[in-house]
């Protein structure tokens, strides 16, 4: 075994342990030009050497003259004044001639011949003059130590003659992606590759934090070559991160390497994901091992390698913008760590709903969709559905709170409509939650969404919808917003090698089946044909395997790991799969009615009605839209 050692530190124990022992102090510092300073960090005062201006200037347009010779002038007693005997013409920004105290404006002025003009107002001394040193004096303090440079301070400190200043070095960030299974994007693909994207995130964070990253190739597992790799990148580098091999596999060599060169100080940190990150050095300088899950390590550099690298150049940390919303579903959690759970957010009557995403260590996706983080403490066991908490923002809450919130039945055509909506004037987000047409109306009957997309049968009527939202929701006034009819089908792989055409043949042929969650239109319609056929769940190979969007089943299918499954004509078609219609469907939006008159509900149906959308649809495939955008009274 190559590690014998994962501990459980507390997250502020762990830093408060490695950061002290691990930050340079001095031997960080370089002196560069001040136009090239923009947000790095001074690491001494920086004084003015000259002042700013450096002489008398005009404030206006007009002329200079001594203030004793317009003394009494006023409307009935003009006083004429003479080029060059009494007054100079100037300019603004022109230097005012030591023999006169003010500066009269143009507008103020009557000529009276090509070298003589009249005033009828006295003038203060010192009228209309940029004194020397009015902005900034010889020697005075323009910023301070340990401040980030600012635009303006920029423009100050050349106002004042700084033309360099000393400031803390940009540290040199080597970033070494390990791992015999991971590839470069733009790569042949074979099955078991995965493409290494972990590195191209960190080197963007290490920019945004006033770092220079410094990629180096992929190392496959091997201890020498991981070693080799280690030494060249502490040599070359102030901080070293290395990614995946940090737990305790028979292939994660990273802490014993550390151990071998340096030192390790913590190998394991109560936090979820992120446990086995590795804190290490060599020859004094911070050799950090990330986990290899995009999750995991997203967290490891925001809550750890941020703080690195900016205590490297003495840079303070922004207190992160935080907000109160209350959850929209349990989130359990577990005593030993302390967890970091995404959420999206969205404001729906004036209360801020946080929806947690799905927490897997390897979801990339729920970091793109993230606004928000809880941290859930590692003293509890979870967070109750309803419970107010606090989120730390990833997005702006000005983002936040032009979101409009769906959460219920997936189609492609939503993902759609967010990205037409986004290109419109307003650019209102339209964010969708996949829970299934019944998780739709339970957030409706929880006041936790605006809009809920739904496809329910009523298997007594044949009715969409109507019934389901009458059963559920008694004390709300809903509407329906119209949307498309769309197929629903089995979809297979291309050429159907196993001849299925029905429901029937899936039973018969025992083909592996990938079904939708519980919950869903698309489950209901299922057991609704199912029930009609007389097929008993037993008799689907694959019942119980469950997915959550048409997208995700269409995937399965098209990667051999199901033979089919029952979804809508456009996800068959995106990814390249033969389809066989069973029924026409009606896809609809449930709406509280008081939401219509929500600017953010009516630029939606704006856009579902636009000729945009319509072209999309026609694109996709399988959707018929007459209709569609009316509101109907349910």
């Amino acid at each position: 075994m190559e590690n014998i050692f994962l501990s459980n530190m507390e997250l502020d124990d762990a830093l408060k342990l490695y950061i002290k022992s691990n930050l340079p102090s001095e031997g960080n510092k370089e002196i560069i030009s001040t136009i090239d300073s923009f947000q790095r960090v001074t690491s001494m005062p920086v004084y003015s050497l000259m002042s700013s201006p450096f002489y008398n200037s005009s404030a206006m347009d007009g002329i200079a003259t001594l203030s004793t010779k317009t003394f009494n002038a006023s409307e009935k007693n003009q006083i004429t004044l003479e080029e060059n005997i009494d007054y100079v013409v100037v300019d603004t920004g022109d230097p005012i001639p030591k023999q006169f105290d003010c500066v009269i404006m143009v507008e103020d002025l009557i000529k009276i011949s090509g070298e003589k003009v009249k005033i009828y107002k006295s003038a203060s001394p010192w009228q209309h003059i940029r004194t020397l040193g009015e902005d900034i004096v010889e020697n005075q303090l323009i910023i301070p130590s340990n401040h980030a440079v600012r635009s303006v301070d920029i423009g100050a400190m050349l106002a004042g003659g700084v033309n360099t200043i000393e400031v803390y070095r940009r540290p040199r960030v080597g970033i070494i992606p390990t791992g015999t299974e991971i590839v470069e994007p733009g790569s042949d693909l074979k099955i078991g590759d995965i493409v290494e994207f972990n590195s191209r995130i960190f080197s963007a964070q290490i920019q945004e934090w006033g770092g220079i990253p410094v990629r180096y190739g992929i190392v496959r597992d091997d201890r020498e070559k991981i070693k080799e790799s280690v030494l060249k990148a502490v040599a070359e580098n102030d901080i070293v991160l290395v990614n995946a091999g940090s737990s305790a596999g028979r292939e994660d060599f990273t802490c014993g390497i550390i151990e071998e060169l340096g030192k390790v100080h913590v190998h394991g940190i109560a936090i979820k994901p992120g446990k086995p990150t590795i804190l290490g050095e060599i020859n004094g300088k911070p050799v950090v091992g990330i986990p290899g899950y995009p999750v995991s390590a997203y967290v490891v550099m925001e809550n750890i390698v941020k703080k690195i690298v900016y205590g490297f150049q003495q840079r303070k940390l922004e207190k992160t913008k935080t907000v109160e919303a209350f959850v929209s579903k349990r989130i359990m959690s577990s005593l030993k760590y302390l967890e970091f759970v995404r959420v999206k957010l969205g404001r729906v009557d004036d209360k801020l709903i946080a929806t947690p995403l799905s927490r897997g260590a390897g979801t990339t996706m729920s970091l793109v969709r993230a606004d928000g983080i809880i941290c859930v403490p590692q003293s509890s066991e979870g967070i109750e559905a309803g419970t107010r908490v606090e989120v730390q923002l990833i997005r702006s809450e000005e983002e936040v709170n032009n979101t409009l919130v769906s959460i219920g039945s997936h189609d492609v055509i939503m993902d759609v409509a967010a990205d037409l909506m986004s290109l419109r004037e307003k650019q209102y987000v339209l964010s969708s939650s996949h829970v299934g047409s019944m998780g739709g109306i339970l957030a409706l009957r929880n006041g936790e969404t605006h809009m809920a997309p739904i496809h329910l049968l009523d298997e007594e009527t044949g009715e969409y919808n109507v019934s389901y939202i009458r059963k559920y929701i008694k004390d709300t006034d809903i509407s329906l917003i119209k949307c498309v009819k769309r197929i629903q089908g089995l979809m297979v792989k291309k050429g159907n090698p196993m001849n299925i055409n029905s429901l029937n043949d899936i039973a018969e042929v025992k083909a592996r089946f990938v079904n939708r969650q519980r919950g869903s239109g698309t489950r209901l319609l299922l057991d609704y044909n199912m029930k009609k056929l007389n097929i008993a769940p037993v008799d689907i190979s694959g019942y119980e395997r469950e997915e959550f969007t048409h997208l995700k089943v269409a995937a399965a299918v098209a990667a051999g790991d199901a033979d089919c499954g029952l979804g809508v004509y456009s996800a068959a078609v995106l990814m390249d799969l033969d389809f066989i219609p069973l029924c026409h469907e009606e896809y609809d939006l449930a709406v509280p009615t008081k939401f219509l008159q929500d600017d953010k509900v009516k630029e939606f149906i704006e856009v579902i009605r636009s000729d945009k959308f319509i072209s999309e649809l026609n694109r996709l495939g399988g959707y018929e839209h007459e209709g569609i955008g009316r509101v109907i009274a349910v």
